[in-house]
């Protein structure tokens, strides 16, 4: 029986895999993106503090002091990959009512880039073991992190599971998550890299990314903080959830900051919709209206 886990267990069990990248003395343009890895200071006076991301304007200060490198956690090299034989690469035609539109390699691999990180995908692959294993071997020469995904029907998993415990020390948990799935984690690979395997359907795939995959990749990067901005907001509307589960339901920030839920919360389109998620913990099952709810940003502090 897999072992059921809370959203915050399974967290820290990933960041004990995601530690922080080896620090790099890197030529200023590929410093862009990455995270100051020491104090930059000049004259005893603090310019830029460890954990800052370097944008342009930190470039620009390094540059105007004669500086051509910083010392950085460089960006994650992450390695995405896709299992199953019923998937499709868009732009194909499907072939029978089994077949399905490879999305989750798409999205996490876009996903990650935005959080910083250089990202791989690689393309879907027939449902076969001995395939898969020379691919995830192939891959470790380049990656940080490796995430794999299947179909969302999960016919894959077992597939990938079998494969990741072959290569290193694999577990297998079900969080206690609303619209969720079984995952493996744990290291392969004789550089003991951290792996992780996602749940093949897109909402659950979505969520993962958001909770799981994204605090992992700023952990590698060397941030402060690592998880979104939220706030407790009043509702003007009831909202429930599933018993037992944590609930991350997608919404929407109106022009008066007001919150709205999404319709149709089982609709792939609430993803790009939502630049919020609602939050219920596993004993909350409704929210009255009136009531204050956790309330996750997902495009930066919004309020």
């Amino acid at each position: 029986m897999d072992q059921s886990i809370s959203v915050a267990q399974f967290q820290e069990k990933l960041l004990e895999l995601a530690q922080p990248l080896a620090p790099l003395d890197l030529p200023l343009l590929d410093a862009h993106g990455a995270t100051l890895s020491s104090n930059l200071m000049v004259d005893d006076q603090l310019l830029l503090k460890a954990g800052d991301r370097i944008g342009s304007t930190q470039i620009g200060l390094a540059a105007s002091l004669g500086l051509d490198r910083l010392p950085c956690r460089p960006h994650p090299r992450v390695v995405i990959i896709s299992a199953g034989d019923d998937l499709v690469e868009p732009g194909s035609k499907l072939a029978d009512d089994d077949d399905e539109f490879e999305s989750n390699s798409w999205f996490l691999t876009t996903f990650v880039r935005e959080i910083g990180a250089h990202a791989f995908r690689v393309h879907t692959i027939a449902q076969n073991e001995e395939v898969l294993k020379l691919i995830v071997e192939d891959q470790l020469v380049r990656a940080d992190l490796i995430v794999i995904s299947g179909e969302s029907k999960d016919e894959s998993f077992e597939l990938i599971n079998s494969v990741l415990s072959s290569l290193g020390e694999i577990s297998t948990v079900l969080p206690n998550l609303a619209e969720s799935g079984k995952h493996s984690f744990g290291s392969i690979g004789p550089d003991k890299t951290p792996v992780i395997a996602l749940p093949g359907e897109p909402l659950a795939n979505f969520l993962s990314a958001e909770l799981f995959i994204r605090p992992m990749i700023l952990k590698m990067l060397g941030y402060r903080g690592i998880y979104r901005n939220s706030k407790k907001i009043k509702l003007d509307f009831e909202v429930s959830g599933v018993d037992g589960q944590a609930n991350y339901l997608r919404g929407k920030i109106g022009s008066e900051k007001q919150i709205a839920l999404l319709p149709d919360q089982g609709a792939i389109s609430t993803i790009s919709a939502a630049d919020c998620l609602i939050y219920l913990p596993e004993k909350t099952t409704k929210i009255d209206k009136g009531e204050s709810v956790e309330v996750i940003f997902l495009q930066g502090d919004l309020v």
